[in-house]
Protein backbone atom coordinates (compact mmCIF):
# COMPACT_ATOMS: atom_id res chain seq x y z
CA UNK A 1 0.00 0.00 0.00
CA UNK A 2 1.95 3.66 -0.87
CA UNK A 3 1.72 6.59 1.26
CA UNK A 4 -0.69 8.44 0.94
CA UNK A 5 -2.53 9.65 4.63
CA UNK A 6 -0.38 11.34 7.37
CA UNK A 7 -1.35 10.95 10.64
CA UNK A 8 0.12 12.36 13.81
CA UNK A 9 -1.21 13.40 17.87
CA UNK A 10 -0.83 17.17 18.57
CA UNK A 11 -1.95 16.51 22.40
CA UNK A 12 -5.96 15.56 22.25
CA UNK A 13 -5.92 16.20 18.56
CA UNK A 14 -5.33 13.32 15.95
CA UNK A 15 -3.91 15.49 12.76
CA UNK A 16 -4.92 13.42 9.49
CA UNK A 17 -3.40 14.61 6.54
CA UNK A 18 -4.10 14.04 2.73
CA UNK A 19 -0.65 13.53 1.63
CA UNK A 20 -0.47 13.10 -2.18
CA UNK A 21 -0.39 16.41 -3.85
CA UNK A 22 1.73 15.06 -6.75
CA UNK A 23 -1.78 13.97 -8.02
CA UNK A 24 -3.76 16.93 -6.12
CA UNK A 25 -4.73 14.43 -3.38
CA UNK A 26 -6.77 12.30 -6.04
CA UNK A 27 -8.41 9.34 -3.56
CA UNK A 28 -7.24 6.00 -4.86
CA UNK A 29 -8.29 3.15 -2.75
CA UNK A 30 -4.83 3.24 -1.02
CA UNK A 31 -6.08 6.60 0.28
CA UNK A 32 -9.48 5.57 1.06
CA UNK A 33 -8.19 2.46 3.15
CA UNK A 34 -5.44 5.08 5.52
CA UNK A 35 -7.95 7.53 5.85
CA UNK A 36 -10.60 4.77 7.32
CA UNK A 37 -7.68 3.54 8.95
CA UNK A 38 -6.70 6.96 10.73
CA UNK A 39 -10.86 7.71 11.54
CA UNK A 40 -10.20 3.84 13.39
CA UNK A 41 -7.41 5.16 15.34
CA UNK A 42 -9.48 8.78 16.54
CA UNK A 43 -12.44 6.70 17.37
CA UNK A 44 -10.52 3.94 19.67
CA UNK A 45 -7.68 6.11 21.41
CA UNK A 46 -9.11 7.07 24.33
CA UNK A 47 -6.65 9.97 25.16
CA UNK A 48 -7.94 11.45 21.37
CA UNK A 49 -10.67 13.95 21.64
CA UNK A 50 -11.09 15.28 18.67
CA UNK A 51 -9.79 15.04 14.84
CA UNK A 52 -8.66 17.54 11.78
CA UNK A 53 -8.81 16.53 8.33
CA UNK A 54 -6.68 18.43 6.21
CA UNK A 55 -4.67 18.75 3.14
CA UNK A 56 -1.18 18.85 1.75
CA UNK A 57 -0.21 21.10 -1.23
CA UNK A 58 -2.49 23.49 -3.00
CA UNK A 59 -5.86 21.80 -3.15
CA UNK A 60 -7.56 19.36 -0.81
CA UNK A 61 -8.55 16.97 -3.06
CA UNK A 62 -9.53 16.92 -7.05
CA UNK A 63 -11.72 14.17 -6.58
CA UNK A 64 -11.86 10.49 -7.53
CA UNK A 65 -9.25 8.64 -9.12
CA UNK A 66 -11.67 7.46 -11.39
CA UNK A 67 -10.06 4.62 -12.95
CA UNK A 68 -9.31 2.96 -9.22
CA UNK A 69 -12.92 2.94 -8.28
CA UNK A 70 -14.96 2.04 -11.69
CA UNK A 71 -14.60 -1.64 -11.15
CA UNK A 72 -15.64 -0.91 -7.26
CA UNK A 73 -18.74 1.17 -8.62
CA UNK A 74 -19.56 -1.52 -11.04
CA UNK A 75 -20.15 -3.98 -7.51
CA UNK A 76 -22.56 -1.92 -6.58
CA UNK A 77 -21.06 -1.21 -3.13
CA UNK A 78 -18.09 -0.15 -1.28
CA UNK A 79 -15.54 -2.16 -0.20
CA UNK A 80 -15.61 -4.26 3.12
CA UNK A 81 -14.30 -2.33 5.87
CA UNK A 82 -11.96 -4.32 8.18
CA UNK A 83 -11.70 -4.48 11.54
CA UNK A 84 -11.10 -1.34 13.17
CA UNK A 85 -11.66 0.82 10.42
CA UNK A 86 -13.51 3.54 10.11
CA UNK A 87 -16.18 4.50 6.99
CA UNK A 88 -15.19 7.94 5.91
CA UNK A 89 -18.36 8.87 4.30
CA UNK A 90 -20.32 7.57 7.32
CA UNK A 91 -22.97 5.51 5.33
CA UNK A 92 -22.44 2.64 8.15
CA UNK A 93 -24.04 3.52 11.31
CA UNK A 94 -21.76 1.09 12.89
CA UNK A 95 -18.98 2.52 11.52
CA UNK A 96 -19.46 6.31 12.77
CA UNK A 97 -16.27 8.28 14.17
CA UNK A 98 -17.75 8.87 17.66
CA UNK A 99 -15.83 12.09 18.27
CA UNK A 100 -15.88 15.43 16.86
CA UNK A 101 -14.01 15.94 13.35
CA UNK A 102 -13.00 19.69 12.07
CA UNK A 103 -11.74 20.35 8.72
CA UNK A 104 -9.71 22.47 6.85
CA UNK A 105 -10.12 22.82 3.05
CA UNK A 106 -8.19 25.01 0.32
CA UNK A 107 -8.58 24.75 -3.60
CA UNK A 108 -10.45 22.89 -4.97
CA UNK A 109 -12.28 20.08 -3.28
CA UNK A 110 -14.03 18.16 -5.77
CA UNK A 111 -17.05 14.93 -5.03
CA UNK A 112 -15.85 12.91 -2.70
CA UNK A 113 -14.17 15.85 -0.30
CA UNK A 114 -17.69 17.72 -0.84
CA UNK A 115 -19.29 14.45 0.59
CA UNK A 116 -16.70 13.97 3.76
CA UNK A 117 -16.58 18.00 4.26
CA UNK A 118 -20.58 16.95 4.87
CA UNK A 119 -19.80 14.57 7.08
CA UNK A 120 -17.42 16.71 9.15
CA UNK A 121 -18.87 18.77 12.18
CA UNK A 122 -16.54 22.17 12.22
CA UNK A 123 -16.10 23.38 8.59
CA UNK A 124 -12.91 25.99 7.75
CA UNK A 125 -12.41 26.52 4.49
CA UNK A 126 -10.09 29.49 2.17
CA UNK A 127 -11.22 32.20 -0.05
CA UNK A 128 -9.91 30.27 -3.22
CA UNK A 129 -12.02 27.20 -2.05
CA UNK A 130 -14.01 25.45 -5.32
CA UNK A 131 -16.37 22.90 -3.74
CA UNK A 132 -18.07 20.58 -6.36
CA UNK A 133 -20.12 17.16 -6.91
CA UNK A 134 -19.28 17.10 -10.46
CA UNK A 135 -20.17 13.13 -10.92
CA UNK A 136 -23.11 14.12 -12.81
CA UNK A 137 -20.75 15.01 -15.84
CA UNK A 138 -18.60 11.98 -15.70
CA UNK A 139 -22.01 10.04 -16.32
CA UNK A 140 -22.53 8.86 -12.46
CA UNK A 141 -23.66 10.55 -9.28
CA UNK A 142 -22.50 10.91 -5.85
CA UNK A 143 -22.44 7.94 -4.03
CA UNK A 144 -21.04 8.92 -0.42
CA UNK A 145 -23.82 10.67 1.11
CA UNK A 146 -24.40 14.19 -0.65
CA UNK A 147 -27.41 13.41 -2.38
CA UNK A 148 -28.86 13.78 1.59
CA UNK A 149 -26.71 15.47 3.54
CA UNK A 150 -26.24 18.65 1.25
CA UNK A 151 -29.97 19.48 0.88
CA UNK A 152 -30.23 18.70 4.89
CA UNK A 153 -27.27 21.37 4.91
CA UNK A 154 -28.42 24.11 1.93
CA UNK A 155 -32.05 23.21 1.34
CA UNK A 156 -33.51 21.23 -1.99
CA UNK A 157 -33.37 23.84 -4.16
CA UNK A 158 -29.98 24.84 -3.81
CA UNK A 159 -28.95 21.52 -3.39
CA UNK A 160 -30.34 19.94 -6.34
CA UNK A 161 -28.73 23.53 -8.18
CA UNK A 162 -25.09 22.25 -7.59
CA UNK A 163 -25.89 18.29 -7.49
CA UNK A 164 -27.50 18.37 -10.85
CA UNK A 165 -25.00 21.18 -13.02
CA UNK A 166 -21.96 20.00 -11.10
CA UNK A 167 -21.39 23.80 -10.56
CA UNK A 168 -18.53 25.29 -8.57
CA UNK A 169 -19.54 26.80 -4.95
CA UNK A 170 -17.02 29.23 -4.25
CA UNK A 171 -15.57 29.58 -0.55
CA UNK A 172 -17.85 32.56 0.31
CA UNK A 173 -20.44 31.14 -1.12
CA UNK A 174 -20.01 27.80 0.81
CA UNK A 175 -20.15 30.30 4.11
CA UNK A 176 -22.85 32.57 3.11
CA UNK A 177 -24.39 29.04 2.57
CA UNK A 178 -23.18 27.61 5.62
CA UNK A 179 -21.03 24.81 4.72
CA UNK A 180 -18.32 25.77 5.98
CA UNK A 181 -17.77 27.84 9.00
CA UNK A 182 -15.10 30.20 8.59
CA UNK A 183 -13.79 31.77 5.90
CA UNK A 184 -9.57 32.78 5.60
CA UNK A 185 -6.89 33.48 3.68
CA UNK A 186 -5.34 30.55 1.79
CA UNK A 187 -2.32 29.11 3.83
CA UNK A 188 -4.26 29.86 7.17
CA UNK A 189 -6.74 27.22 7.07
CA UNK A 190 -4.48 24.82 8.76
CA UNK A 191 -3.47 26.81 11.64
CA UNK A 192 -7.32 27.74 11.94
CA UNK A 193 -8.13 24.09 11.80
CA UNK A 194 -5.83 23.01 14.37
CA UNK A 195 -6.55 26.11 16.69
CA UNK A 196 -10.74 24.95 16.85
CA UNK A 197 -9.93 21.39 17.14
CA UNK A 198 -7.76 22.16 20.35
CA UNK A 199 -10.61 24.15 21.28
CA UNK A 200 -12.94 21.36 21.22
CA UNK A 201 -10.48 18.98 23.12
CA UNK A 202 -9.70 20.92 25.70
CA UNK A 203 -12.71 23.66 26.42
CA UNK A 204 -15.67 21.25 26.34
CA UNK A 205 -15.89 17.94 28.56
CA UNK A 206 -15.24 15.13 26.08
CA UNK A 207 -18.60 13.03 27.26
CA UNK A 208 -20.81 15.68 26.99
CA UNK A 209 -18.86 16.77 23.32
CA UNK A 210 -19.71 12.96 22.08
CA UNK A 211 -23.22 12.89 23.69
CA UNK A 212 -23.91 15.96 21.34
CA UNK A 213 -22.55 14.37 18.16
CA UNK A 214 -24.62 11.05 19.23
CA UNK A 215 -27.67 13.11 19.71
CA UNK A 216 -27.31 15.46 16.48
CA UNK A 217 -26.36 12.13 14.23
CA UNK A 218 -29.88 10.58 15.71
CA UNK A 219 -32.03 13.60 14.89
CA UNK A 220 -30.50 13.11 11.53
CA UNK A 221 -30.73 9.68 10.64
CA UNK A 222 -33.71 8.39 12.80
CA UNK A 223 -35.71 12.06 13.17
CA UNK A 224 -36.44 14.48 15.93
CA UNK A 225 -38.47 12.63 18.54
CA UNK A 226 -35.83 10.27 18.33
CA UNK A 227 -33.42 12.32 19.40
CA UNK A 228 -35.54 14.02 21.99
CA UNK A 229 -36.47 11.06 23.35
CA UNK A 230 -33.07 9.96 24.61
CA UNK A 231 -32.03 13.27 25.70
CA UNK A 232 -32.44 12.93 29.43
CA UNK A 233 -32.04 8.90 29.29
CA UNK A 234 -28.11 9.41 28.15
CA UNK A 235 -27.65 12.50 30.98
CA UNK A 236 -27.88 10.19 33.16
CA UNK A 237 -24.51 8.38 33.58
CA UNK A 238 -22.93 11.68 32.31
CA UNK A 239 -24.10 13.19 35.62
CA UNK A 240 -22.30 10.28 37.78
CA UNK A 241 -18.95 11.40 35.68
CA UNK A 242 -15.72 12.94 37.63
CA UNK A 243 -16.13 15.12 34.35
CA UNK A 244 -19.36 16.48 35.67
CA UNK A 245 -18.85 16.76 39.02
CA UNK A 246 -15.34 18.68 37.92
CA UNK A 247 -17.59 21.06 36.11
CA UNK A 248 -19.63 21.76 39.15
CA UNK A 249 -16.87 22.31 41.15
CA UNK A 250 -14.79 24.83 38.75
CA UNK A 251 -18.53 26.37 38.32
CA UNK A 252 -18.03 27.06 42.30
CA UNK A 253 -14.72 27.69 42.30
CA UNK A 254 -15.03 30.60 39.15
CA UNK A 255 -12.28 28.59 37.11
CA UNK A 256 -11.38 26.71 34.24
CA UNK A 257 -12.86 23.37 34.62
CA UNK A 258 -10.34 20.18 33.63
CA UNK A 259 -11.48 17.67 32.15
CA UNK A 260 -10.42 14.25 31.89
CA UNK A 261 -13.35 11.95 29.55
CA UNK A 262 -14.23 9.99 32.83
Amino acid sequence: MEHRVTVDKDGHVLLIGLDYAAKRNAMDLDMYWQLAEALGQLDKDPDLRCGLLYAKGDHFTTGLDLVKWAPVFAEGKFPDMPEGYFDPFRLDEDKRVSKPMVMAAQGYCLTWGFEVMLTTDIRIGTTDLKLAQIEVQRGIYPVGGATVRLQQEVGWGTAMRYLLTGDIMSGPEAYRLGVIQELVEPGQQFERGLEMAHRVATKSAPLGVRAIIKSAHRARIYGNQAALNMLMPEILPIMTSEDSAEGVQAFIERREAVFKGK
